[in-house]
């Protein structure tokens, strides 16, 4: 018999998530969130039941996955009873502990991604990483898991706080400064389709070699003259320049290092 999963959110990663393992052939019993809009959009694409009243959250979930914001999931979950039940959380940087203080069961599976609703993600290809509470709840959670990816591995609340923060450089900091980017080539009339083929050989050379061998641009040999060029061009976008003036001296910090 399939488990029956239910979720507790109905954001970026629950919706994926929950796709992912409904494609794998588990039942989603349940969508919470605490907004009618996002649980109800999340519940048609499962054809499932929803919810906003955590008083009606299904009873005889076999897991219950919280994929919420983790400045909310103490207030979220202190109003429900889970007696035993099996607790998953999926964030990178919230401990497993926070969990014990609703069951006796409970664990993490955490895939290692960038997320958004209606994008298509190949979750196969997705590493995904699991602590438990117990050898049983792991075993479990890794038969999981390895439904939904060819990567799958154990890791403790504190190396996965580590590697949520490397995440955090690699993907949500690197955006920024793509956002950024289309910011400044759109006030100069420039559009940041230009930008796309660099992009794309920048992140294959950092997946190709490593990424310190990669490094090109003016700031790893502090060439001053680029420098000082670029920001007196900044001159009158003093966050953008600040921004460039201190990125380009860790650039040339971190490559003085013998690492």
């Amino acid at each position: 018999m399939s488990l029956k999963f239910c979720f507790i959110g109905a954001g970026n990663l629950a919706t994926q998530l929950s796709v992912a393992l409904q494609k794998a052939g588990y039942k989603i019993v349940q969508v919470y969130s605490r907004t009618d809009e996002s649980a109800k959009m999340l519940a048609e694409k499962l054809n499932t039941q929803y919810t906003t009243q955590k008083s009606e959250l299904v009873k005889d979930a076999d897991i219950y996955f919280v994929a919420l914001k983790d400045s909310v999931v103490n207030d979220v979950l202190s109003e429900i009873d889970f007696t035993d039940k099996l607790l998953v959380h999926c964030s990178g940087s919230m401990p497993m502990s926070v969990l014990r203080n609703f069951t006796v069961n409970y664990g993490v599976l955490y895939p290692l991604q960038t997320f958004s609703k209606n994008r298509e993600v190949r979750f196969k290809e997705i590493p995904v990483f699991i602590e438990a509470s117990s050898l049983q709840i792991k075993n479990q959670l890794f038969e999981i898991g390895e439904k939904i990816s060819d990567s799958v591995s154990e890791l403790n609340s504190e190396k996965r706080k580590s590697l949520h923060i490397a995440a955090v450089l690699a993907c949500n900091f690197v955006n920024h400064f793509y956002a950024l980017s289309a910011a400044y080539l759109r006030e100069q009339e420039i559009p940041f389709e230009v930008l796309h083929p660099l992009i794309l050989e920048t992140a294959q050379k950092a997946v190709d070699m490593p990424p310190k061998q990669a490094q090109t641009g003016p700031a790893i040999r502090f060439d001053e003259n680029i420098i000082n060029d670029h920001l007196n061009t900044l001159s009158d976008n003093p966050r953008l320049k600040e921004l460039y003036n201190s990125v380009s001296r860790s650039i040339f910090e971190f490559h003085q290092k013998k690492q």
